[in-house]
């Protein structure tokens, strides 16, 4: 039997342009939403959850932009869940396992791995049903 997990009741999406500037829009668009659903900025998870966003975000602007014009930003919230997932068409799964800060190419994924494990969360990469994008899914308790 599959226990089900009531759906967070604080959602939002956010589809930005492919472009440098997405990074700053996401990070104040997270900053603006987590206020609105009561969560501090002071919060000890919340810079960190902000690191993690512009490094995700920076990723798909630099690496898929040229096959994924747009990326997508979804949100979700709960009493004491913050899950956010960073998707965009570009077809390379990366890997969350073997990312290491000695690998030059994956400092900002192993950024990610880092402070997402510091924190207890998770991250997953979650291939689109026809292989031709990517969501990586990052869950932080609060």
């Amino acid at each position: 039997m599959t226990r089900r997990i009531a759906p967070l009741p604080h959602r939002h999406v956010l589809t930005l342009p492919a472009k440098p500037a997405a990074v700053r829009t996401a990070r104040e668009t997270t900053q603006q939403l987590l206020a609105e659903w009561g969560i501090s900025p002071h919060h000890p998870t919340v810079d960190a959850a902000l690191l993690i966003l512009s490094e995700l975000v920076t990723n798909s602007v630099r690496h898929a932009a040229s096959v994924s014009p747009s990326l997508t930003v979804s949100y979700a919230a709960g009493h004491d869940t913050l899950v956010f997932a960073v998707h965009d068409r570009h077809p390379y799964q990366p890997s969350l396992r073997t990312t290491t800060g000695t690998d030059t190419g994956n400092k900002g994924l192993a950024t990610v791995v880092e402070l997402t494990s510091s924190l207890a969360g998770s991250a997953v990469v979650r291939q689109d049903g026809d292989g031709g994008g990517k969501s990586i899914c990052i869950t932080l308790p609060l």
